[in-house]
């Protein structure tokens, strides 16, 4: 998908951004429990392996940016098991089209769904995988977010051993019919994860960040063939962006907003909720969020937490004092957590680390 920032739209992994967003709502993370799979499952676009029977959709996407309800319903499962990430995406579309072939291109310059993944949840060194109905895939690594204003990605990594396939339910590419939709269904190696040859990544009753987007675009039909719609002036009109967990702004790279996926070892159902520590860091990240816009205001950081705040930062209940410490290359905020007595600091670049 495209960045819009202050009025700036950009293609993503081209140019760096400079300012950044910030939503008015509270953002508050979806979760899903994905259940192992001990049935082998054929990636061929089908729904109906018995494995996905087993589990639940996800909720149905919402606009990225509020809660308007999008046109069309787009829905996810996931399952696991020790080699792969299994992602079901179901997507209602009544001009199901593509023409893009070739493998990295700007693939949300079609329909799309696209799949973020942070494995740590440190909003650092993370993936991106976009995927249109021609099932030609684009997929990236950014070792920071976008709004660091920094040239952060490496469009050259793929993922190696990549499974996926689409079903259309309808006629590719044929504006003479009404098609109901598309099925992707993919397998993504934990391999393409690991960050090196010991690391055991495979995250057995842990969590990790993740997020699902679906660019959708108006159109026109000309000479029998779908394109981009575009306004009076010549200028495509913008794509909806329509997500699994909200984001509040259109900004799809600020992945402490991503969803909960937690990958349980449980043959029957599992629950999950987000420890309370996750909602101690996403109050530093509403403070990093804040340092921003008083360095664009001001030009300098903050030296105080009254600077960025006049109200007392509470989570369930319990009061955090969090400390900002200036230094000749930018800040740390840190905060000791009242649930764990656990030290989380925030640097400057948005990079969160604990002691």
């Amino acid at each position: 998908m495209s960045l819009k920032l202050k009025g700036l739209t950009v293609a993503l992994g081209f140019l760096s951004i400079i300012g950044y967003s910030q939503s008015k709502n509270t953002i508050v993370p979806k979760t899903y429990v994905a259940a192992k799979t001990t049935t082998p499952i054929v990636i061929d676009g089908d729904q109906s392996d018995v494995s996905w029977n087993k589990v639940d959709w996800t909720d149905l996407f919402e606009d990225i940016e509020n809660d308007v309800k999008p046109k069309y319903a787009t829905k996810v499962k996931m399952l696991w098991d020790e080699n792969n990430f299994y992602i079901l995406a179901k997507m209602e579309e009544p001009h199901v089209w593509a023409n893009l072939k070739q493998r990295d291109t700007i693939i949300f310059y079609n329909n799309d769904f696209e799949v973020f993944i942070d494995p740590d949840s440190d909003t650092f060194n993370y993936y991106e995988l976009e995927i249109n109905a021609l099932n030609t895939a684009w997929d990236l690594f950014l070792s920071k977010p976008y709004r660091e204003e920094d040239k952060v990605v490496l469009n050259d990594w793929n993922i190696p051993g990549l499974k996926s396939a689409v079903k259309i339910n309808g006629t590719l590419n044929n504006p003479n019919d009404t098609d109901e939709g598309w099925v992707l269904e993919m397998a993504i190696p934990w391999a393409s994860y690991k960050t090196s040859y010991f690391d055991q990544n495979v995250p057995v009753d842990k969590f990790w960040r993740v997020n699902f987007s679906r660019v959708n675009w108006q159109h026109d039909i000309k000479n029998g063939s779908y394109e981009r719609k575009k306004d009076a002036q010549g200028k495509f009109l913008p794509e909806y962006n329509w997500v699994w967990s909200p984001m509040g702004v259109i900004d799809m790279h600020e992945p402490e907003k991503w969803g909960y996926v937690y990958f349980s070892s449980k043959e029957g159902k599992d629950s999950f909720t987000i420890p309370q520590d996750e909602k101690v860091k996403w109050e530093l990240y509403s403070l990093y969020r804040a340092q921003k816009g008083y360095y664009q205001k001001n030009k300098k950081w903050a030296k105080s937490i009254t600077d960025l705040t006049k109200k007392p930062i509470n989570v369930e209940g319990k009061i955090l004092n969090p400390i900002v410490e200036n230094h000749s290359s930018g800040y740390n905020i840190s905060v000791k957590s009242p649930f764990s007595n656990q030290t989380f600091i925030i640097r400057q670049d948005g990079k969160i680390i604990s002691k």
